[in-house]
């Protein structure tokens, strides 16, 4: 489990293909500390360390992964941002984030608004996404390449977050432009409300 609070970015070093597998390799500030079978949050996909050498560690990402996210897109020297997994004593600063990205969007504007950046994001949006808790509402939070943020001016199947600068410069939010592609991972207390109102 994370917060969406998101620790530092990963440099990807190399990617290499194995059947419908992906192996990442990346390095980043905490690898020393890292060890096998650990979880990580990658653009906010929760990825297990399968190997470490040096200054680098390799996670792998299976079909399901790369067919639900954008880390079929990655290519050596993007940055992606990262997060380990929750400790139980510490504060949940962000919201619960499961690290399971249900979808993509693609971002269709960016307005400098002096001092922080508005971002406009489109996902695809129909009764059946609805239906399983994939939207967001007003004040909601949301979850974008793993950063926990709140949702401002919802549509159907638009919404838009507010970044201050400190996020920008410390998340990969400073080379998302309209056109780039970002994960999706919405509150999971909307998908249980969902569900329930589904069955009843």
């Amino acid at each position: 489990m994370f917060s969406g609070i998101i620790e530092g970015m990963a440099r990807v070093t190399g990617i290499r293909k194995e059947l419908d597998n992906v192996h990442l390799t990346l390095t980043c500030d905490f690898v020393g500390e890292l060890s096998i079978d650990q979880s990580i949050a990658h653009n906010g996909v929760c990825l297990t360390v399968v190997a470490l050498d040096g200054d680098t560690y390799t996670v792998t990402a299976m079909r399901e992964t790369l067919e639900r996210s954008n880390l079929g897109l990655l290519q050596v020297g993007d940055e992606v941002n990262v997060e380990r997994s929750m400790l139980l004593n510490g504060r949940l600063d962000g919201h619960i984030v499961q690290g399971h990205v249900d979808t993509t969007a693609q971002c269709i504007d960016v307005e400098d608004q002096e001092g922080s950046h508005q971002y406009t994001f489109r996902y695809a949006a129909d009764r059946e996404m609805v239906r399983h808790g994939y939207f967001t509402v007003d004040k909601g939070s949301v979850t974008v390449n793993g950063v926990s943020l709140t949702v401002c001016r919802p549509t159907e199947d638009t919404f838009q977050v507010c970044i201050i600068p400190y996020t920008f410069e410390h998340t990969n939010f400073h080379s998302i432009r309209p056109g780039s592609v970002v994960n999706l991972e919405f509150d999971i207390i909307g998908k249980y409300l969902a569900r329930m109102n589904a069955l009843l």
